[in-house]
């Protein structure tokens, strides 16, 4: 009998318009851009967790069912820095922290408290620069938002939910994994080895 392979597990930057999946059988199925477009990935490999087609960042991936679980059952704060239509206010961002009302699953759900606050543009990323809207249109904002739980489009009906639709969206970091590199990027890691990528 031939032994078991050893499990594989990868950070990559997901660039803005691509799904967080390898299969996709729903309509212009065509016209969908695919992480297997991307990178090489081992037969088995699963996206953990998802980002939206219109959302940006860190995703991780693994051949490890156990790993992939253990990170999205567990409470890790995934942090997000997001583009806002407005200059949102501290008034604002005191309702986030404290949970504001949105539509989950055809029900109203109040979401948990989570740390927000207003930041500077993150030019520090790797990111592609993308036209998102012209400055006559009004001014924009970015905030941190750093959540433990991972409701369909959560942070986005979040900002909308006080009054500030979000514009560009990307997540930074999952637990102490950061988001280092730039988009389209893969890279290969050992999450049980390299202390950086203890969970």
């Amino acid at each position: 009998m031939l032994p078991n392979k050893p499990h594989r597990h990868f950070i990559l930057h997901k660039p803005y318009g691509y799904l967080s999946q390898f299969i996709y059988e729903g309509k212009r199925k065509n016209s969908k851009k695919l992480l297997g477009e991307l990178f090489d990935f081992p037969m088995g490999t699963m996206a953990i967790g998802r980002l939206d087609e219109d959302s940006e960042g860190l995703l991780l991936l693994t051949t490890d069912g156990k790993v992939s679980f253990q990170i999205c059952s567990n409470k890790i704060e995934k942090e997000y820095y997001v583009q806002v239509d407005g200059i949102i206010t501290e008034a604002e961002i005191q309702e986030l922290q404290n949970g504001v009302e949105i539509g989950f699953d055809g029900k109203k759900y109040i979401t948990k408290p989570c740390k927000a606050a207003l930041i500077e543009e993150p030019s520090h990323l790797q990111f592609e620069e993308r036209h998102i809207r012209d400055e006559r249109h009004g001014p924009k904002s970015w905030l941190s938002i750093i959540v433990i739980e991972g409701k369909f489009r959560q942070v986005r009906k979040m900002t909308a939910a006080v009054g500030f639709p979000t514009l560009r969206l990307l997540r930074v970091r999952i637990g102490n994994i950061y988001l280092e590199i730039p988009t389209g990027k893969v890279v290969e890691v050992d999450f049980l080895t390299d202390p950086k990528f203890q969970l």
